[in-house]
């Protein structure tokens, strides 16, 4: 039997419009549509944890006009986390709200997908339209962390422990994954930003970031098959989890939800 808790931790967020969120606008465009910012740490009972993305820090939060609550380290830190001890950190993709904190978990070993890799260092950055998500300085991070043997490669489908596995989506960006948990009381498969908000798959509606329009959309129902029937999907950016899900303890409420 599994026995995992996963638990969702804000650590920025943004105003915006609904406008911003799907491809083709939105009937209501102007109307408010906040974004927050999460990573997510995975524990098993056994002790071993996994932390899934890294945040941004104060630059990027400076130069896109975000609102930085806690970093990446400081929101694992208050479930008793010390980022410098961390082992395992899941990579869902590279964009600088997931990939901009690499620096705070120095022993970790990374685990991304070779197409995210190649797709982030290779020829399609010559072009502003697909690099403009990304900071050159945590790909930079990241290569650095290829020589020193701290980034294990993945190809489609993993199981990094019993029931939890990473699996290649694509579509958002090149070698977009994400992962699911079967927690021993029910499946939860962490989107990231396979799908921003729950309204983006829920109405057939894509976020405009995209690399591949078809992978994204087929994405979705890769999505409803991995959580299956009695499972659940999480968004990489909804508040809506907040109301979703409970808080993580009496203390974080409003900061993090135990999402299984």
């Amino acid at each position: 039997m599994f026995n995992y808790e996963v638990h969702a931790i804000k650590y920025a967020e943004r105003d915006a419009v609904r406008a911003e969120h799907f491809i083709g606008g939105d009937p209501h465009d102007n109307a408010p549509m906040p974004m927050d910012y999460f990573v997510w740490l995975i524990r098993s009972a056994d002790g071993r944890e996994w932390v899934v993305d890294t945040g941004f820090e104060q630059d990027d939060a400076e130069s896109r006009n975000r609102t930085l609550l806690r970093t990446a380290a400081e929101g694992v830190a208050l479930f008793g986390v010390d980022a410098q001890s961390v082992s395992d950190v899941i990579m869902t993709h590279f964009h600088y709200d997931h990939a901009g904190g690499v620096n705070q978990f120095p022993n970790a070993t990374f685990h991304v997908q070779d197409d995210e890799m190649s797709f982030a260092t290779g020829r399609d950055m010559t072009h502003k339209a697909y690099r403009h998500a990304f900071n050159v300085r945590h790909i930079q991070d990241l290569v650095g962390r290829v020589f020193s043997e701290r980034v294990r490669f993945h190809t489609g489908t993993v199981e990094l422990s019993p029931g939890l596995t990473l699996h290649h989506l694509g579509g958002h960006t090149r070698g977009l994954q994400v992962v699911r948990i079967d927690t021993g009381r029910g499946v939860v498969v962490l989107a990231s930003d396979a799908s921003h908000y729950w309204a983006n798959m829920e109405e057939g509606r894509p976020f405009p970031i995209v690399d591949d329009l078809s992978k994204m959309i087929e994405g979705w129902d890769t999505l409803r098959r991995l959580a299956s029937p009695d499972g659940v999907i999480v968004p990489g950016h909804d508040p809506l989890v907040f109301e979703r899900f409970p808080p993580s303890s009496s203390e974080l409420e409003g900061i993090a939800v135990r999402l299984g």
